[in-house]
């Protein structure tokens, strides 16, 4: 049975960030910006299926922080039929990755809630709920969902003279990193800094607090950064393959 305390501490609302450039998703980015780009085969951009997614995970309300091309994105969502309610917000100078942070998760309609937020290139499907419960259960100010990539290139596997003994295509990494999705207590925010770098300042401070929780996406989840536009060429032939199953 759920615990019903579980469920109320689960966020309703979420900031997602699309205001990158985007520079090496070029020429796809200029004149969109980066959230706005779509994946080939899903006839949906990047913060299309990152909405659906917090709807399903029950999210009701997400502030879009904007910047680049905002006034694409805006007229995007303003025209969507988006399945939550979204407001969005521009910087008017640059603020820096923790203080636009800031300055979006102010826009929240419940303050003393707590919040998710995501990167606008990030494209994945998990259990925000499971990430909610192991946030509260471990008393945490934030928690970062932690992915564990493929590395790009090939490996190989020696034995202890020195000999190789195998080949491996993309190995996944040995080190965890972070997914750019997170959980994130009320108080969250009046840490942060008002221009500047969070994950310079606030999450190391955390972090040395044992107020930083790490949440490992599950093994078989899909995640992948949209970076370049051999992101969007892999990710679509992934997501065919899932569908194929």
């Amino acid at each position: 049975m759920t615990d019903p305390n579980a469920v109320s501490r689960r966020p309703v609302q979420a900031v997602v960030l699309a205001g990158g450039q985007g520079s090496r998703l070029r020429p796809y980015t200029d004149d969109r910006p980066k959230p706005m780009v779509e994946i080939p085969g899903t006839g949906t951009p990047i913060i299309g299926h990152q909405l659906t997614w917090l709807a399903e995970e029950g999210v009701t309300d997400v502030v879009v922080s904007c910047g680049h091309l905002a006034e694409v994105l805006q007229k995007w969502l303003e025209t969507a039929d988006l399945p939550l309610s979204v407001t969005t917000v521009v910087e008017t100078e640059p603020l820096g990755r923790g203080g636009g942070l800031k300055y979006a998760a102010a826009h929240l309609p419940h303050p003393d809630r707590p919040w998710y937020a995501t990167n606008g290139d990030i494209w994945t499907r998990f259990s925000l709920r499971d990430m909610a419960d192991f946030h509260a259960e471990r008393d945490a100010v934030a928690t970062l969902a932690l992915a564990r990539p493929r590395l790009p290139w090939g490996a190989v596997q020696t034995d202890g003279f020195g000999h190789i003994t195998d080949f491996i295509e993309a190995p996944p990494s040995t080190f965890e990193i972070n997914a750019g999705v997170y959980v994130f207590s009320p108080g969250f925010a009046a840490m942060l800094p008002e221009r500047g770098d969070h994950e310079r300042t606030t999450f190391p401070r955390l972090a040395r607090e044992h107020r930083l929780a790490g949440f490992p996406i599950p093994q078989g989840s899909y995640w992948r950064a949209i970076d370049t536009a051999k992101d969007l060429t892999e990710a679509a032939g992934e997501l065919a393959a899932l569908a194929g199953r």
